[in-house]
């Protein structure tokens, strides 16, 4: 649930996703290629600060080596309590419960952001791609996956009318309560306004279908995936698509003067009202405008819910 002038919010409290999705759910085809696709795109990415959206129980995080703190964000307070038994608390790591349509981040704070099999939770997805784009620096590097609805599978649905919709128009599809597809043409004009410049597009999970992960090698599927991931800028006809765009802004020229200054911790801001920064006392983050109260919960940043 959100707030009631918010979209709604797909919230895993509570939920044993980790384990039952990718952890005992056949899934290791897909993080394997998802890890190439995440390792070409971030090839030479280097910075003080990188943002995971979305980062749930942390599968991803460690492959952000280029970046010397990962600010975990995500709405689920128990998704980051797993994340923080899996990743621990070297100070490398920073753990934020908070909403992706109000980030609580000062502007162009952050040299990198990711959002990895969240978009298709968003019911607003312009929204929260323009709140990934306002903590970014100019320059800053953004990694985005999502769902395509313009995929083989559902073609050939479409084509032998065993699906009422089409996957050449540029609506979304909400085939599920709070998940959606979208056109790979449509999130590339989201990403534009925003203030994205698009480099790069990777097809994956080419080979995800259950006949095939049983009867082909794992390594073998991720071995061909890898080779296809590389036609992702000419076509994209697969139900994952990842996106490396830059952050920019109109008659700006991007800047190539590297990460943003060091800072001991991220440079909050209040998500309800958006006064910023916040100074910490002790356990809890006070905003003075608004008055309300955000709290430190063992070594969590809890935006998720004001004490007051």
């Amino acid at each position: 649930m959100g707030s009631p002038d918010l979209p709604p919010v797909c919230d895993y409290e509570g939920s044993d996703y980790q384990q039952r999705f990718w952890e005992r759910g056949g899934r290791e085809y897909e993080d394997r290629v998802e890890a190439i696709a995440l390792r070409r795109l971030l090839r030479g990415a280097r910075g003080q600060w990188l943002l995971e959206v979305g980062a749930g129980a942390g599968r991803n995080t460690p492959r952000y080596t280029g970046f010397q703190r990962v600010v975990l964000l995500d709405y689920s307070r128990t998704m980051l309590q797993e994340a923080q038994r899996r990743l621990g608390r070297d100070g490398r790591f920073v753990y934020v419960a908070g909403n992706a349509y109000t980030l609580p981040f000062m502007d162009a704070f952050f040299d990198a952001a990711t959002m990895i099999r969240v978009l298709h939770h968003m019911a607003d997805p312009q929204r929260a791609l323009a709140e990934v784009r306002r903590v970014l620096r100019p320059g800053g590097l953004f990694i985005l996956e999502f769902a395509s609805k313009r995929h083989l599978k559902a073609i050939l649905r479409y084509l032998l009318r065993r699906q009422n919709w089409s996957p050449f128009t540029l609506e979304p599809i909400e085939f599920a309560p709070l998940n959606y597809d979208f056109h790979p043409r449509a999130v590339e004009d989201w990403l534009r306004a925003a203030g994205f410049r698009i480099q790069r597009r990777l097809t994956v999970s080419h080979f995800r279908l259950n006949l095939l992960k049983r009867l082909v090698p794992t390594s073998v599927l991720v071995a061909l995936d890898a080779l296809a991931q590389r036609t992702g800028d000419w076509w994209q006809l697969t139900p994952s698509v990842f996106v490396r765009a830059v952050a920019v802004t109109t008659g700006e020229k991007i800047s190539e003067s590297g990460p943003a200054p060091a800072a001991t911790e991220p440079r909050f801001r209040c998500p309800a009202c958006g006064f910023g920064p916040l100074t910490r006392r002790d356990d809890r983050l006070p905003c003075p405008q608004c008055g309300r109260v955000w709290a430190v919960r063992d070594g969590i940043y809890d935006f998720k819910e004001p004490l007051a």
